[in-house]
């Protein structure tokens, strides 16, 4: 039986459990068998949006320094090195392996600003989704996963590992912080600040050659953001999950719009000109300033809809099949912006 949508501006209920509002970790667990067809290895599919112009955006595993030997005939020139072989006079080379595997960080956003959705799903169980489906496979691809998960009130964390133990632990952290979230929930003045918080303590446990997943709606990015990305991407793989609702760019014409900010609210008039545009303007905004970061950071965004089922999103995006729907942007949204 189908689920049941949302018309615009309509909240979804708590009763009986709705798991569009709330997840569970046996949904997230139950997730484990659906994680398939899809991969964040170098290889992607044309239609990726994991490939770049030319090549991946995925580096794939890295190379362990294992000696410095003297050269034998077949070796390769390029593994030459020239400081150890102008010190000794005699050619050496440099022996490199491939790591045994690639650790996986994800980042889950489950603030209050996640608590939010107009159609399908609230943010922050897409998101939750999301990070489910990602840790899944990555632990089936033989790699080490754990990740950080971010709420109003602080930041959890699950160091990587290489076992199914170490996912479960993980996703019980996300389904405790998404369980807490609620619409009577006070506001946290300083939540914004979080997501630059989790990102500094990201870049204390990544050295080089991982894969960073970040799962969060960006509420409160700036330009401390943007430098925190940028050194994460430096040397590591990084994937941005953009999780929205369509009601950031998608505004019914009439009606009313109760909004608030957990102590007051305020009622808007959709029919007026002037909120139509305030509001499209501060939708854009992030998604504009997100998009332009991308190529300057060299790293992948998977835009995904709460509006609609996650799964069927992630295969699409990975080449799977056709483009995601509900992800038309406003024409401005794609143009390249500043930072400000």
């Amino acid at each position: 039986m189908p689920k049941p949508s949302l018309s615009a501006g309509q909240t979804p209920q708590l009763a009986g459990g709705d798991p569009r509002v709330h997840t569970t970790l046996q949904h997230l667990v139950a997730l484990e068998g659906r994680a398939r067809r899809f991969d964040f290895l170098p290889r992607q599919p044309v239609g990726s949006v994991l490939s770049g112009r030319r090549a991946s955006r995925l580096r794939g595993r890295g190379l362990e320094f294992e000696e410095i030997r003297a050269y034998l005939p077949g070796d390769d020139p390029r593994s030459m090195d020239w400081r150890v072989t102008a010190r000794t006079g005699s050619p050496h080379v440099r022996v490199t392996r491939e790591e045994r595997d690639r650790p996986a960080l994800i980042i889950v956003d489950q603030r209050q600003a996640m608590f939010f959705g107009t159609r399908l799903n609230m943010k922050s169980v897409s998101a939750a989704e999301l990070a489910a489906l990602t840790a899944w496979r990555i632990l089936a691809a033989g790699d080490r996963v754990g990740g950080l998960v971010l709420s109003d009130s602080g930041i959890e964390d699950q160091r990587p590992a290489r076992s199914r133990g170490a996912v479960l632990r993980l996703l019980s952290l996300i389904a405790q912080r998404n369980a807490a979230l609620s619409a009577e929930a006070p506001v946290v003045d300083d939540a914004p600040g979080m997501l630059n918080l989790a990102l500094e303590q990201a870049a204390r446990i990544v050295k080089h050659d991982w894969l960073v997943v970040i799962l969060s709606d960006f509420d409160g990015a700036d330009d401390e953001t943007f430098h925190a990305l940028s050194r994460l991407s430096r040397n590591n793989d990084l994937v941005l999950g953009l999780v929205f609702d369509p009601m950031a760019h998608e505004l019914p014409a009439e009606g009313r719009l109760v909004v608030g900010n957990g102590r007051l609210q305020v009622e808007l008039d959709l029919s007026a000109r002037k909120v139509q545009q305030n509001l499209a303007e501060t939708g854009g905004k992030r998604l504009r300033r997100l998009l332009a970061w991308q190529e300057r950071l060299d790293a992948a965004i998977l835009p995904i809809t709460a509006a609609e089922e996650t799964l069927p999103q992630v295969l699409r995006l990975f080449g799977s099949g056709r483009a995601p729907r509900g992800l038309s942007l406003p024409d401005d949204a794609m143009v390249k912006g500043d930072m400000s």
